[in-house]
């Protein structure tokens, strides 16, 4: 089987061709090095041959090293995008990105609260414009902020949605019952997926991750496979302590799972969301 890695950043030392938003700086980049080429070492080693890139928030809104690897290596990459979610007409980068490779856009609270972070119309215009384009809007979010998504999806039920790294559920350590509950009832929106995924910062934070298996398996049960995709969050995953390998041999060791699940998670659900 080959895999999609639905979650990857990617960044380059060369911050004068690709410059650093304000803000940030080479001290914040840790590792301070993972090109396309490191990934492209990484992900070929276990059987990866098509990922999912996450605009890095290093480069703000200049999503062009990210652009620059989908155009270059063709069929390899498909990309998440960052822009400014409070914009005029966000309308108009979507469609203009898209034509680059674009099929998502990462969207998050930023200095919103929980409770109104979907509100005003720059997010009624991106909703509006994924149901149209059949663009995702990729949430990073805690649980808290399931409520204003679920108020978003029933204005939209067209627009698909990816929730990533299961909404960071254990983060703290402890999985919560309530957030558990709250993640699977937004299975009723049929157009919404999780990544399951950034297992390195949930629950025990520690290979080989088998403390997470009944909180996947409670989303599974929710979703289905078809619904949910496997991604490592490289290069996160790929550091201190953690592997790529180690994030697929979960998978592959979940025993309610048939292969035509494992094909779902691993494969096929992200290339329906990110590569048709």
């Amino acid at each position: 089987m080959k895999y999609i890695d639905a979650h990857s950043h990617i960044w380059t030392p060369d911050t004068e061709k690709y410059k650093l938003a304000a803000g940030y700086f080479r001290a914040n980049m840790d590792p301070p090095s993972f090109t396309v080429e490191e990934l492209q070492t990484n992900m070929k080693q276990v059987g990866v041959n098509r990922v999912v890139l996450i605009q890095m928030s290093f480069y703000g809104f200049d999503n062009s090293y990210m652009l620059d690897a989908i155009r270059d290596n063709p069929g390899m990459f498909s990309g998440v995008a960052v822009i400014d979610q409070d914009g005029r007409r966000p309308d108009l980068t979507m469609l203009d990105l898209k034509k680059k490779g674009v099929r998502g856009f990462r969207i998050y609270p930023k200095n919103k609260t929980p409770d109104k972070w979907l509100d005003g119309d720059a997010m009624h215009t991106m909703f509006d414009t994924g149901a149209k384009e059949q663009l995702a809007m990729c949430c990073l979010i805690n649980p808290d902020a399931l409520p204003a998504l679920d108020r978003k999806c029933r204005d939209f039920p067209e627009t698909p949605v990816v929730i990533d790294h299961i909404c960071r559920i254990g983060a703290s350590g402890e999985v919560i019952d309530a957030d558990v509950k709250a993640l699977c009832d937004m299975a009723k929106h049929k157009n919404v997926t999780v990544k399951i995924s950034a297992f390195y910062a949930l629950g025990k934070k520690e290979p080989p991750y088998h403390d997470l298996a009944p909180l996947i398996k409670r989303v599974y049960e929710a979703y289905g496979a078809e619904r949910l995709m496997w991604a490592s969050d490289a290069p996160f995953q790929v550091v201190k302590g953690h592997t790529y390998k180690e994030s697929i041999d979960l998978i592959h060791g979940l025993d309610f799972l048939s292969d035509d699940d494992k094909a779902d998670m691993l494969t096929k659900t992200a290339e329906r969301v990110f590569f048709s």
